[in-house]
């Protein structure tokens, strides 16, 4: 079973979305068994928080659910027990290394560095922050097409 976690700042809005739709993208592939998704932050701010309204919205307008979500914070031991952790963007690959000090077996990744035909780990855009531009629209299909480009990547 593969591991896969997805971090952003606070786990209430980039991160939870890459989660469910990750989810969302195995159970119409049929290989749900087969991966284990979570998400958590790099911050402490929004810890037992549930996902972001319209963070959530935008999820169920796409049929996705998101209920029981509650935030966590990403720990050295998240690291240690999951194959692939992948950020949001650069400011969380940052902070993901704060936390964990050195990236020593190569298993971060920023979501969009999968969609390059040149597979280079971080070098990949940015996921933009909803939390700040407020269009919840761009962000999904900015971690939808993150998402299937991972899911291509696994070989699914």
């Amino acid at each position: 079973m593969k591991k896969i976690m997805f971090v952003c700042h606070g786990n209430i809005c980039r991160s939870p979305m890459a989660e469910y739709i990750m989810k969302e993208l195995a159970r119409e592939a049929g290989v749900s068994d087969q991966l284990h998704i979570e998400s958590s932050a790099t911050s402490r701010e929004e810890i037992g928080n549930a996902i972001y309204p319209p963070a959530a919205h935008i999820l169920s307008l796409h049929g996705i659910g998101s209920k029981g979500h509650r935030a966590r914070q990403f720990t050295v031991e998240d690291y240690n027990s999951f194959d692939l952790v992948v950020v949001m963007e650069d400011y969380n690959l940052r902070n993901m290394l704060r936390i964990i000090a050195c990236d020593c077996e190569g298993k971060v990744w920023k979501l969009l560095d999968f969609t390059s035909d040149t597979l280079q780990r971080t070098m990949g855009d940015d996921i933009s922050d909803p939390w700040y531009h407020g269009n919840f629209d761009k962000t999904y299909n900015e971690i939808l097409t993150g998402c299937k480009a991972l899911m291509k990547y696994l070989g699914y």
